[in-house]
């Protein structure tokens, strides 16, 4: 089985994985982060959306393989508990989530769109986190969120 030297929110981790197993698996599984999340299993849901070398991807299928010496970076890396990210605590501010189960991705996504487009309309907001499902219908909560932390006045 092959070793990867993965940098995962800034610290460099040795995992012993196959080349095709998922990247979602090797976070989970090996390194006990639990900001991604197993949702659909065919990268729709964006439950398991982290950044590799600061772009979303979908971790239930990208290969560990693909990631190459990749930066990755999940929920756990955009900030903690004790400090959020500005993103992070605008989700908290606007009770964004319902079940949470979304969150992961919704975030993930909307750090990415932030980071190309820092002032995005209400309705860039709403293409840029389209391929993110919510069951729980927060979707409203969801875009203040992100226009709170783009410093953009509330709208939805």
């Amino acid at each position: 089985m092959p070793r990867y030297a993965l940098k995962v929110n800034g610290a460099t981790k040795a995992v012993d994985a196959d080349a095709d197993t998922p990247l979602l698996y090797v976070l989970r599984d090996d390194l006990e982060l639990r900001g991604p999340r197993f949702g659909c299993g065919l990268g729709q849901c964006g439950s398991c959306t982290v950044h590799v070398n600061g772009a979303a991807v979908r971790s239930c299928v990208t290969p560990v393989s693909a990631v190459g010496r990749g930066a990755i970076t999940t929920l756990e890396g955009l900030g903690s508990s004790a400090r959020p990210s500005k993103l992070q605590q605008a989700f908290i501010d606007e009770q964004a989530a319902q079940c949470g189960y979304c969150i992961n991705g919704m975030i993930m996504q909307a750090a990415d769109l932030l980071k190309k487009n820092p002032k995005p309309s209400e309705q860039q907001i709403r293409e840029g986190l389209a391929m993110n499902l919510c069951r729980c219908g927060t979707h409203k909560r969801i875009i203040r969120a992100v226009q709170r932390a783009s410093d953009q006045p509330v709208t939805a």
